[in-house]
């Protein structure tokens, strides 16, 4: 079957009723008369499956299914022959390896593992290599992958699972709803997507609910990989011993509503378990009804079980990072919000994808980790291993957070002292609000003499261009006309707290040029040097490595900032070494390896050693220059003079 004869029958199938030639014609972009040829052909193609294809003239086409175990076998091969045409041919191991996954899926038939290798234009012993990893990922939903002589590979399992699995490898939802929509439509009718998208936003607007663009993407994926299963025959199965109270809740009566819109538009039954399948996924999505909204407390929004938990977390995560979140009740909110459908999702053994996970770990690296300690509450109170997915969902409510704190910090406030006059004065407060506008508040200029009629407790410096012995505050001394160093030093007062940061940084505790061959071996490296300096006991080097194997530490720009799990040292400081060549880490490469201790039961704001080593990770100019660096003297100057000018 030609792709012109699948797109007409897709269409055909997506429609609940006759369909013209003309509509055809403009849909598939070709005549009239052609798609009147086109089906003459393929109502030849489908008779082996007793279907026909009925034309009544005034009202179009329609097709007519007299034996529906030869229809739903058209369906799977339809599903699987789509796939073919519709994918580019796979170059690396891991393109092969998804392609494999999918063919997998789209089939009730075992292939030929020869077929595999002609599709894939590779060897036998190519695609047998790549079955040692298709194996361990169906693995992961529980999948069994079989391999019969003489017959080929075949995957079996539960039918929730096989979707779980789909919605991952056939409909990759890390991308957003424009790209969604051109995946798609490489397997459903443009007609099936936007009917199953109009019933999805129809019923949730008139049930009140909001949902986030890609939550409403997710759902409208599983509707649609439930549609061409149950229209295949295949339908989800599982007993769920809550089954009585998810019948009762809300998510139960939308998924009611929405199942009878799609069984009204594709006159096709959905059985009660179905139903059931539709509303775990809106149990594991955020419902936020409008009424709830407004004018409501968060103990009011939320049960006071989630309420506990998230207050629980931000609690460990301010104990942990020092971060000060516990009282922001935007972000207590949020969580609250998360947390439900979060364990749901763990509960029913459901998965979710985020599309903005790259992004989160590379802009937000502090909000990640906020994330992961979360997570390890999590696990330690639900035995639930949250994902690299999750955990990226949790870093954005505590990066909103930290954004929030970040606007609210004020910025430093200064009196101009110039004893020249005011041209000069006003001069010296235009450049000043020229280069640091977002940092410098600049309450007005006055005269050496009039200084001393001024409050300066509001203020945090004085710029003067002569000598004042008796200010109650910092005076920094320019010239009438800046500098270069008269801005430098002027920048250093500002960003006073910056040039601490050299507290925490070691001369014994910084390694040039060393070469490793992988992450493992840098962190037992680091690990042994501190144990040999009795800083930390033998049980650090597994709690690093225990870390990693949650999420790597690697932010791109060729850094990395590996940790342990939990705070094990008297004193926060670094121990840094410099490769002379990247390594692989996680998925990214790293060459600046900064191992980051934070002391045990601190009280101290971290937040600006924080702050300073995401302007690592964000500054590649400063990182390449690092790197060159062969003493402790020449990195230290490094770090504060190029950091200062970034």
């Amino acid at each position: 079957m030609n792709d012109r004869k699948r797109r007409i029958l897709r269409y055909m199938l997506a429609s609940s009723s006759f369909i013209t030639s003309d509509e055809l014609a403009q849909k598939v972009g070709v005549t009239s008369r052609t798609i009147r040829n086109d089906i003459k052909l393929l109502n030849e193609d489908l008779h082996q499956y007793e279907i026909d294809i009925q034309s009544i003239r005034g009202k179009g086409y329609a097709l007519s299914i007299k034996n529906q175990e030869k229809f739903q076998e058209l369906m799977r091969k339809f599903s699987a022959e789509d796939m073919i045409v519709t994918t580019e041919r796979p170059e690396t191991k891991e393109e092969r390896v998804v392609y494999i996954i999918k063919r997998l899926l789209l089939t009730h038939q075992y292939i030929k593992l020869e077929d595999l290798a002609h599709e894939l234009y590779v060897s036998r012993s190519t695609v047998q290599g790549d079955l040692k990893e298709v194996k361990k990922r169906l693995e992961f939903y529980n999948l069994v992958f079989l391999q019969k002589p003489n017959y080929g590979l075949k995957v079996e399992g539960e039918e929730v699972k096989i979707r779980f699995c789909m919605s991952e490898y056939i409909f990759n939802r890390r991308s957003l709803s424009k790209e969604v929509n051109e995946h798609l439509g490489a397997i459903f009718a443009e007609q099936e997507i936007s009917v199953v998208r109009r019933i999805m936003i129809e019923e949730i607007n008139k049930q009140q609910i909001i949902l986030s663009d890609l939550s409403l993407n997710n759902l409208v994926v599983h509707l649609l990989i439930s549609y061409k299963r149950i229209q295949a025959g295949n339908y989800a199965s599982f007993y769920i011993e809550e089954f009585s109270s998810i019948k009762e809740s809300k998510e139960y009566e939308v998924a009611t509503s929405i199942v009878k819109e799609l069984e009204k538009h594709f006159g096709l039954p959905f059985p009660q378990h179905e139903v059931l399948y539709v509303a775990l996924h809106l149990l594991g999505t955020k419902l936020i009804s409008h009424s709830k909204k407004q004018g409501v407390s968060v103990k009011e929004l939320v049960n006071q079980e989630m309420y506990q938990l998230a207050r629980e977390l931000l609690q460990v995560i301010d104990e942990e990072l020092k971060l000060d979140l516990q009282h922001d009740e935007e972000l207590l909110l949020g969580l609250c919000l998360h947390l439900k459908p979060f364990l749901n999702r763990h509960k029913y053994g459901m998965n979710l994808r985020n599309p903005l996970l790259a992004e989160i770990k590379a802009n937000y690296p502090l909000a990640f980790e906020g994330g992961v300690v979360a997570g390890s509450v999590l696990k330690s109170k639900y035995n639930i291993d949250s994902t690299e997915e999750e955990i990226g969902y949790l870093a954005l409510h505590i990066g909103g957070a930290l954004e929030r704190k970040s606007m609210k910090v004020r910025r430093k406030r200064c009196v101009i002292v110039c004893a020249s006059g005011l041209g000069s004065a006003k001069l010296l407060e235009y450049k000043l609000r020229k280069e640091f506008s977002y940092e410098l508040e600049i309450v007005g200029t006055t005269e050496y003499y009039r200084l001393s009629e001024m409050s300066l407790h509001s203020l945090d410096f004085v710029i003067s261009t002569i000598p004042i012995e008796t200010a109650s505050i910092p005076v920094v001394q320019v010239k009438s006309i800046l500098g270069l160093e008269d801005l430098n030093k002027i920048e250093k007062t500002i960003r006073k707290n910056k040039h601490q940061i050299a507290q925490f940084i070691r001369e014994d505790l910084i390694f040039f040029n060393q070469t490793f061959e992988n992450r493992k071996d840098v962190i037992h490296f680091l690990a042994c040097e501190l144990e040999k300096k009795e800083i930390v006991p033998s049980s650090f080097f597994n709690s690093v490595m225990e870390r990693e194997e949650i999420s790597a530490t690697s932010f791109g720009n060729l850094v990395a900032i590996p940790h342990p799990i939990q705070p094990y040292t008297d004193s926060t400081f670094w121990t840094i070494v410099l490769l002379d060549k990247p390594i692989k880490w996680g998925e990214e490469f790293a060459q600046f390896i900064c191992l980051l201790n934070v002391e045990k039961e601190s009280n101290q704001d971290l937040k600006e050693m924080y702050e300073f080593l995401i302007e690592i990770v964000n500054n590649p100019h400063l990182v390449k220059k690092l790197l060159k660096c062969k003493t402790y003297q020449e990195f230290i100057n490094v770090l504060f003079l190029c950091s200062s000018h970034s």
